[in-house]
């Protein structure tokens, strides 16, 4: 069973950037797509962005897009999120999860919750205005 382990979340000013990476364990982790998620205090779990198995293939939620950049690195089993130009509606715990469909993609599989099967501890993200 693959586990997930995120790092990198921080303390940050508005404007300012962090690099989360979520280290997988297992054999098989390039065949899945992954994905991050976000939890705010009193808020539901939201998608951020996700990248297919071979990573040729990214979904990101609007509020994210031109300031997020998903990748991984299938030889070290890691997934990776830059963030740029954060804003205090960033605040957030980050999780990332993997997909339960080997070598699945398309549609609206990536921003779905119920798509993915494994998930992180989560890391501590909060940017200060």
């Amino acid at each position: 069973q693959v586990q997930l382990a995120e790092s990198g979340g921080g303390l940050v000013q508005a404007g300012g950037s962090l690099r989360l990476s979520c280290a997988a364990s297992g054999r098989t982790f390039s065949n899945y797509a992954m994905a991050w998620f976000r939890q705010a205090p009193g808020k539901e779990r939201e998608f951020v962005v996700a990248i297919s198995w071979g990573g040729g293939s990214t979904s990101y939620a609007n509020s994210v897009k031109g300031r997020f950049t998903i990748s991984r690195d299938n030889a070290k089993n890691t997934v990776y999120l830059e963030m740029n130009v954060l804003k205090p509606e960033d605040t957030a715990v980050y999780y990332c999860a993997k997909s339960k469909r080997a070598f699945g993609w398309g549609g609206s599989m990536a921003a779905t919750l119920g798509e993915y099967d494994a998930w992180g501890q989560g890391t501590q993200v909060t940017v200060s205005s």
